[in-house]
C-alpha cells in the first residue's frame, strides 16, 4: 500500500511540536537548575554563621591537639538536632582530622581550600565546595576559621546538604515538585500545540486554495482557470510571502487563460487559412484543367485565334497560382520567424517613387492615375529597405487591381511623431463590411465581392510587425480601400 505523502501543513506542525518540546524541556531544565541555585543560595546564607558558631567552641581544639572527647558529643548534638549537615574539621591544606561518617561512606580525605577563602573573603553566593562523602559532587557549605590560643589550627566546614537530606529531596522531587513540573510544562505545550496548528491551519489555507486550483487544472486543463478567480482574489489577499504567491499565480493563470484562448484563436485562423487557400487554389486549377483538357480534345477543330484565347486564360490561371504559391511561401517564412529585417535608414520619398515606375504601364493601361502626396521635410526612417519594398508592391498591387479605369490610387506620406505616416487609399468599391474583420491576420476570399484581402495583406501585416509597426484600414466616405501605417 502507497503511502500519501504529508501535505506541508502536517510537516510544519511536526516540525512546530518537536520545537515546542525541545523548548519546554529546555524551560524545565533552566527552571529547576535556577530553582536548585536559588535554593542553594538561600540555604547558604542563612546557615552562613553556623560553622563560625561551631568554631567559637574552644573545647574542640586544645594546645596538645584535637579534644576527640568534645568533638563526638559536638557531632551527636548536632546530628541529632539537624540530621542534614555534615560537620568536619580540616587542618589548614584542608585535610580531615575529624568527621562523624558512618565506616565506608567518606571518599576523600581531603577538601579543597579555595572555595573555603572565597566564602570568607565574601565572594557572591552560591559557592559550592567538596563533598568528602560524595565521589566529585560539589555542594554549598558554611565555613570558619578554628584558632587555638590566637593562631590558624584549621576550619570547621559544615556541608549543608548531606546524605540524608539529598535522599529526603529526590524522594520529595520525584514526588511532588516534578510531577507538578512535568504536568505544567505538559499543559503548555498542549496548548501551544493547539494554538499552532491552528496558527498553521489558518496560515496555510491559502496554500490549500492554490493546490485545489492547481489539481483541477491538472484535471480539467485550461477550463478550470476561468472559474478560479474568486479562490485566487481571496488567496491573494495581505501583504505577507504567500499572498504575493498568490497573486503570482493569479497573474500566471491569466497569462496562460489568455495565451490558451489566442491558440485557440490562432489554430482556429490556421484552418480557415488552409480552407480559404485551398479555396483560392481550386478555382484557377480547375478552369487551368477545364481549358488544357478542351484543347487537348478539339486540337483538330479549334481556329487558331480560338486556340490562342485558350492558351492565354490558361495561362493567366497558371499566373495566378505561381502567385498565390509564391505569397504563400513568403507567408510561412514569416510566420516562423525565418525572415529578420536588417534595417538602414533610407527616404521613403524615394522608394514611394521607385515602387510607382513599376506600376506606371499597370495603371496606364487600366487608365488610372497615380498620384504621390509627398510635402519636403520628411525625416528617413530606418527599416529593412525590401520589406517595405514589399508592403507598398502588395499595396499598390492590390489598390490597382481592384479600381476601374479611370479611377485614382494616391500614395501620401506625412511627418508623425518624429517618424512618417503613410497612407494609401483608391477610389474602388472598398472592402465590404463582412470582410474586415481579420482582414491583416487571415486571408478573406468571397464568392460574393470581387474585392478580398487575400495573403498580400497578411503578408504586409507580418511585415510591419517585424517593424514594431501595425496597419490599419480606415472608413473615408469619397474613397474606397484607405490603409495607413507608420514607420520610424
Amino acid at each position: 500500500m502507497k503511502l500519501r505523502p504529508a501535505s506541508l501543513s502536517q510537516r510544519l506542525s511536526v516540525v512546530f511540536a518537536v520545537l515546542l518540546l525541545a523548548c519546554c524541556g529546555a524551560s524545565a531544565w533552566l527552571q529547576m537548575a535556577a530553582s536548585g541555585r536559588h535554593e542553594q543560595e538561600v540555604t547558604q546564607r542563612l546557615s552562613s554563621g553556623l560553622a563560625a558558631h561551631i568554631a567559637g567552641n574552644s573545647e574542640l581544639m586544645q594546645r596538645g591537639g584535637l579534644n576527640e572527647a568534645a568533638v563526638r558529643d559536638l557531632f551527636d548534638k548536632l546530628m541529632a538536632v539537624n540530621p542534614s549537615v555534615e560537620v568536619y574539621l580540616l587542618a589548614p591544606d584542608g585535610r580531615i582530622v575529624a568527621q562523624a561518617a558512618p565506616p565506608g561512606h567518606l571518599k576523600r580525605e581531603r577538601v579543597d581550600v579555595a572555595p573555603i577563602r572565597r566564602l570568607l573573603e565574601g565572594a557572591p553566593l552560591p559557592i559550592v565546595g567538596d563533598d568528602p562523602r560524595g565521589d566529585g559532587v560539589r555542594k554549598v557549605f558554611s565555613a570558619a576559621p578554628l584558632q587555638v590560643d590566637g593562631h590558624d589550627a584549621g576550619y570547621v566546614y559544615v556541608v549543608l546538604s548531606g546524605e540524608d537530606r539529598d535522599a529526603v529531596v529526590a524522594n520529595v522531587a520525584a514526588g511532588s515538585v516534578l510531577r507538578a513540573t512535568l504536568w505544567s510544562i505538559a499543559l503548555v505545550a498542549l496548548l501551544g500545540l493547539l494554538a499552532g496548528l491552528a496558527a498553521f491551519h489558518l496560515i496555510t489555507r491559502p496554500l490549500r486554495a492554490l493546490t485545489a486550483v492547481v489539481q483541477r487544472f491538472e484535471s480539467e486543463g485550461v477550463a478550470a482557470l476561468e472559474g478560479a478567480e474568486p479562490v485566487l482574489a481571496q488567496a491573494s489577499r495581505g501583504g505577507d510571502e504567500i499572498a504575493t504567491l498568490g497573486q503570482a499565480f493569479a497573474q500566471m493563470t491569466r497569462r496562460i487563460a489568455e495565451q490558451w484562448r489566442e491558440l485557440r484563436t490562432q489554430d482556429q485562423q490556421r484552418r480557415e487559412l488552409f480552407a480559404n487557400i485551398s479555396h483560392d487554389l481550386r478555382t484557377p486549377l480547375t478552369s487551368l484543367h477545364g481549358y488544357l483538357e478542351t484543347l487537348l480534345l478539339k486540337a483538330d477543330s479549334l481556329a487558331p485565334d480560338e486556340r490562342r484565347r485558350y492558351l492565354e486564360i490558361a495561362l493567366g490561371q497558371s499566373r495566378k497560382v505561381g502567385r498565390l504559391a509564391q505569397e504563400l511561401f513568403e507567408l510561412a517564412r514569416l510566420e516562423y520567424g525565418v525572415v529578420k529585417p536588417e534595417k538602414e535608414s533610407f527616404a521613403l520619398a524615394d522608394l514611394v517613387q521607385d515602387v510607382f515606375q513599376k506600376f506606371e504601364l499597370a495603371a496606364e493601361a487600366r487608365q488610372q492615375r497615380l498620384v504621390a502626396d509627398i510635402p519636403s521635410g520628411l525625416p528617413v526612417v530606418t527599416a529593412d529597405l525590401g520589406m517595405i519594398e514589399r508592403v507598398l508592391t502588395n499595396l499598390l498591387d492590390n489598390a490597382i487591381r481592384h479600381t476601374p479605369a479611370g479611377g485614382e490610387i494616391v500614395v501620401a506620406l506625412r511627418q508623425d511623431k518624429g517618424g512618417v505616416g503613410v497612407e494609401i487609399s483608391d477610389t474602388g468599391p472598398g472592402i465590404p463590411g463582412e470582410l474586415r474583420t481579420g482582414l491583416f491576420t487571415r486571408p478573406v476570399f468571397s464568392s460574393t465581392a470581387e474585392r478580398s484581402g487575400g495573403l498580400g495583406l497578411v503578408i504586409v501585416q507580418k511585415i510591419l510587425q517585424l517593424h514594431g509597426s501595425h496597419i490599419h484600414l480606415l472608413q473615408r466616405a469619397d474613397k474606397g480601400a484607405v490603409f495607413s501605417f507608420e514607420l520610424q
